[in-house]
């Protein structure tokens, strides 16, 4: 198990190397994306690979001449990778319409990076009506004649249909890995969670589903030696002994480093509502329906980001209701810098969890961290307070 960890971590570490070594192995062509909100069962039945990009772990410099100082580190990193052409192995890029600076990071992309095609998903921002599900099936049923148009291939229903059941296992096995350690905080550590996750956006996804089941048969085996009282000797997972339970909300979590601070003071983070966490994974796509308007279903149904708008209270009804059914004790926001949207919401989600009597935390960060000694205070003083 620990190989399959090393794989996952080593691929987190450098995906772009990955990308490089999956196109020259297996000619498939490789599409870029920067949301959950891109159609990647789509992607997938036209041959093709879909890869996330998570910003930069370098020094951000040509970026910062063509964006304000105010936008997100992601953003920043993102742009900062395809003007220096750690992204000339990509065959095309896929903008989903989401924030302010994700599209203008669309646009910047178009006249900036040359190298391979360039799609906006203008997926519709409210979802909860009926004339916003049609327009949704209008833009994938676009996005799916233009794919075919840049890609050369055919989009069949039939191939669409296995891919659908492909990421839906996927989902399914994420799930399981997420409630295993909820239900065993002590089953895996919080970093190793994340690289998990986040390698499920980058490797092949047919080796994706090969190692998660694998992880989740270990994870079974542990809790069940567990309960038998054989303890965790000898167990694949490094385990942390974690006593108060908190669920994590926000954009995205590019730093697992935090996952260690907390640990280190006493807590886990056993459930999360980031789009690199739970929000990849809730709801399936219908496979009893025509293919399109199934993955158009789910876009409108999951847990929503706060670009989109699926009613008035549900993102906070949502975060009370996964707080109380995973027993979290308290609630840490992690935001990136800048982020205006999840800035814009945490008001109104704060006040509805001071409600309900549920403690939270926010952090606003940006890549890199700021110095580990402070954060790892606010994290004994908040734990402290539980």
């Amino acid at each position: 198990m620990q190989d399959i960890l090393r794989e996952m971590a080593d691929v987190v570490r450098d995906p772009f190397a990955y990308g490089r070594k999956l196109k020259a192995d297996t000619g498939k062509k490789i599409v870029g994306y920067v949301c959950t909100y891109a159609p990647e069962e789509m992607i997938l039945a036209a041959g093709a690979h879909p890869l996330r990009l998570f910003g930069t772990t370098g020094t951000v410099e040509r970026a910062d001449a063509h964006l304000q100082s105010y936008c997100c580190s992601l953003v920043r990193g993102v742009l900062e990778e395809g003007l220096k052409g750690g992204t000339d192995f990509l065959d095309g890029m896929v903008f989903p319409h989401t924030c302010d600076s994700i599209q203008r990071l669309s646009d910047l992309w178009r006249m900036n990076v040359t190298q391979g095609f360039h799609f906006d998903a203008v997926l519709p921002v409210k979802l909860d009506t009926q004339s916003a599900r049609q327009y949704m099936i209008d833009v994938l049923n676009r996005f799916r004649t233009d794919l075919e148009r840049e890609l050369d291939c055919s989009i069949t229903d039939d191939n669409l249909h296995k891919t659908i059941r492909l990421m839906n296992e996927i989902r399914l096995l994420l799930r399981r890995i997420y409630e295993l350690r909820s239900d065993q905080p002590g089953l895996m550590t919080g970093d190793s969670l994340y690289t998990i996750v986040k390698a499920t956006m980058i490797m092949d996804r047919e080796r994706v589903r090969e190692v998660l089941q694998k992880v989740v048969e270990k994870m079974e085996a542990a809790r069940l030696s567990s309960e038998e009282g054989a303890g965790s000797q000898g167990s694949d997972f490094k385990s942390v002994p974690a006593t108060k339970r908190l669920l994590m909300a926000g954009g995205i979590c590019n730093q697992p480093q935090i996952h260690d601070m907390i640990e280190a003071a006493g807590g886990a983070v056993i459930w999360d509502d980031f789009c690199t966490g739970s929000r990849y994974f809730e709801t399936l796509v219908s496979t009893d329906k025509d293919p399109i308007r199934a993955i158009a279903d789910r876009f409108l149904q999951r847990a929503v980001c706060p670009a989109k708008h699926a009613g008035l209270r549900n993102r906070a009804e949502d975060l009370i209701r996964m707080a109380h059914e995973r027993k979290a004790r308290g609630v840490i926001f992690l935001y990136l810098k800048f982020c205006d949207p999840h800035a814009f919401d945490y008001p109104y989600l704060k006040a509805a969890l001071d409600q309900e009597g549920i403690p939270s935390l926010l952090l606003e960060v940006e890549d890199p961290l700021p110095a580990e000694g402070q954060l790892q205070t606010r994290f004994e003083a908040f734990l402290e307070m539980l």
